[in-house]
């Protein structure tokens, strides 16, 4: 396993915080499924596919561009 040291912004680490508290888990866990979400997307998007997320209805809410 490999350490790394990153530096953040003051508010993206009150982002990081609260998404910890929120989901109980630690932040290395939350950069890593990040990174792992990151990774589909790119794969995603050489494939020619849209990240999007859907209602209930399976209608599109959101398109994420820009990953």
């Amino acid at each position: 396993m490999v350490r790394l040291n990153i530096t953040i912004s003051d508010n993206l680490a009150q982002v990081l915080d609260r998404m910890a508290d929120v989901s109980q888990q630690s932040k290395s866990e939350l950069l890593r499924k990040a990174l792992t979400l990151f990774e589909l997307a790119q794969d995603g998007k050489n494939a020619g596919k849209k990240l999007v997320m859907v209602d209930s209805e399976g209608r599109v809410i959101t398109e994420f561009v820009g990953l």
